[in-house]
């Protein structure tokens, strides 16, 4: 059986995430400039995506002002940078495969950048479409052991999810096509399951765990990646065994 526990690998993912505030406003704040302009409407109820940027930047304790500034600049109705979304590919430690999403104003710095974090800590760049094929584009929702597993597959399923697993560690998992993520979200919020984490997300088809000095190796990258202010988020094929 697998040697990782899902639960844990989240729960160190959020930690580290958390621990990392220095450029975190920088990020949420470009994500709503961006879905504000992308999906079309300043207004939340509107735009999903928008909603869900808000919901972040609310939980990275961003101020409402900062918030609604971002809103109008992605609208167009102050003025701002123009941030452009961009998508890289490429290959960690281990054979273990990233995807690299970034907002940016400036593309060759960016490019730049990601290839230098990726050179310097045993990865490379990979051509579009290299290794997106193994990732499925969904809507994911993770319960903490210990939450009823019958309560959040009816609710799940109900309101349109694709699948509802229980992992070794007690953990559940919730999977759903994007388009139906704002109905499950809403769907949960109203049977009172709140997950510990929730997201619009690139999910590996298939994970390479990672332990000793691989794992060690590759969160650094993970880190050195994430750190970059045009980097918003970094998906990976790569799961840490529970020692680490």
């Amino acid at each position: 059986m697998s040697g990782h526990s899902k639960w844990a690998n989240i729960q160190h993912r959020k930690g580290r995430q958390d621990a990392k505030r220095s450029n975190l406003w920088t990020k949420l704040v470009r994500e709503i400039i961006v879905a504000a302009r992308v999906g079309g409407s300043g207004d939340p109820d509107m735009n999903s995506r928008l909603r869900q940027a808000i919901a972040k930047a609310r939980e990275g304790n961003v101020p409402k002002d900062t918030i609604q500034n971002a809103i109008l600049k992605g609208t167009g109705q102050l003025e701002g940078v123009s941030y452009e979304e961009i998508r890289y590919e490429g290959y960690g430690v281990g054979g273990a495969s990233l995807i690299i999403d970034c907002t940016t104003d400036n593309r060759t710095r960016t490019v730049a950048d990601v290839r230098h974090v990726l050179s310097k800590h045993g990865g490379n760049l990979g051509t579009e479409g290299s290794v997106s094929f193994q990732f499925r584009h969904c809507g994911e929702f993770l319960f903490a052991p210990g939450t009823s597993e019958d309560a959040v597959m009816e609710t799940a399923l109900e309101a349109g999810a694709d699948d509802c697993v229980t992992n070794e560690d007690g953990s559940i998992e919730v999977v759903c096509d994007p388009s139906q993520y704002d109905a499950v979200s809403k769907a949960f919020e109203a049977a009172g399951l709140v997950p510990v984490s929730s997201e619009i997300t690139m999910k590996p088809l298939n994970e390479i765990e990672l332990s000793g000095e691989d794992a060690a190796k590759m969160q650094k990258l993970i880190d050195a990646l994430e750190d970059l202010d045009d980097v918003s988020h970094v998906y990976t094929s790569a799961v840490f065994d529970d020692e680490e």
